[in-house]
């Protein structure tokens, strides 16, 4: 086991480095940097700012310099917000999304997973066709559409939530709803089709042959072993919602992590880009190989060399 999560850790890390590396290449080959919409008339001016920001370094200077700062944990300055330090700015706007991206991947699990289970044990039945046809919807209209007719139902006609920020407690519904929408419907219909497929198999009927109760067949034989692709979606799923979702953030202005990553692309940020990107690989490399770890747990049948 010890073997096995110190090889994982390592890839993990190689991982890392592709997606710093590549990033950073990407930023520097596409044309112009962040000061191109500014007037600056003097080539004085100019010199002066390419020397204070390093862009008069050749690129693998610049490129070392990035690496040793990433590794000391420093994603540098904001090339758009002077004197703010991109660690800051990640810090002021994560925890709106990471309340957000919590909340809505409970209900993605706890929502998607009973709502699969209730579809797959009354297959064919009015409750699956339903269950199928909400989950069709949810999989299908595009989130900016749903959080736009969510506004105009709750916010606009009924006055239920706040239109605008995360001033109440009642803001946090839309983005929540809106954020695990899609996913909501893609584990409600995972779980069902895993639930059915494992309903097939020999084992089951061999547990339901002993004259266990139907209760502990699903829960205990059938449940453990549907789950686990579940588990393997769940896991980047969690990563991708906890670090925002740019449109929904930006339809309901929250001032999360996702928003930040939008402003930072249309501003040519280069220091936000690469901090928001590797800030989210890293995110979503730890939540992978946390899921991996937790396959052992779910399903004893499954042993790490």
């Amino acid at each position: 086991m010890g073997k096995y999560i110190a090889k994982r850790i390592f890839y993990s890390i190689i991982t890392i480095w592709c997606i710093i590396t590549i990033t950073f290449f990407l930023m520097k080959i596409i044309p112009g940097n962040p000061f191109a919409a500014e007037k600056m008339p003097n080539p004085a001016v100019k010199a002066a700012i390419n020397e204070q920001y390093g862009f008069d370094k050749p690129l693998y200077v610049q490129y070392a310099k990035y690496l040793g700062n990433f590794v000391r944990g420093d994603f540098g300055v904001s090339y758009q917000k002077a004197g703010v330090t991109v660690n800051k700015i990640i810090g002021d706007g994560f925890p709106y999304s990471l309340t957000i991206g919590a909340c809505a991947s409970c209900l993605v699990v706890i929502v998607g997973i009973s709502m699969g289970i209730a579809s797959a044990l009354r297959q064919n039945r009015l409750v699956d066709r339903f269950v199928m046809v909400l989950s069709t919807l949810g999989s299908t209209i595009p989130s900016f559409v749903l959080a736009t007719g969510f506004l105009y139902l709750f916010s606009k006609t009924l006055g239920w939530v706040p239109a605008f920020g995360l001033d109440q407690a009642t803001g946090y519904i839309g983005p929540v709803i809106v954020i695990g929408a899609f996913s909501m419907a893609f584990v409600t219909r995972l779980t069902r089709t895993s639930i059915l497929e494992v309903l097939q198999q020999d084992y089951i009927r061999t547990a339901r042959s002993k004259g266990l109760s139907e209760f502990r067949v699903i829960v205990k034989h059938a449940l453990r072993n549907a789950l686990l692709p579940v588990v393997t979606y769940v896991g980047p799923m969690i990563a991708s919602i906890v670090t925002g979702s740019f449109v929904v953030e930006k339809v309901f202005g929250v001032p999360g992590i996702g928003k930040l990553f939008t402003e930072s692309i249309i501003n040519r940020d280069y220091t936000m880009i690469m901090g928001i990107t590797t800030f989210f690989a890293v995110f979503l490399v730890i939540t992978v190989l946390v899921v991996d770890l937790a396959y052992v747990l779910i399903d004893p049948r499954i042993k790490y060399e």
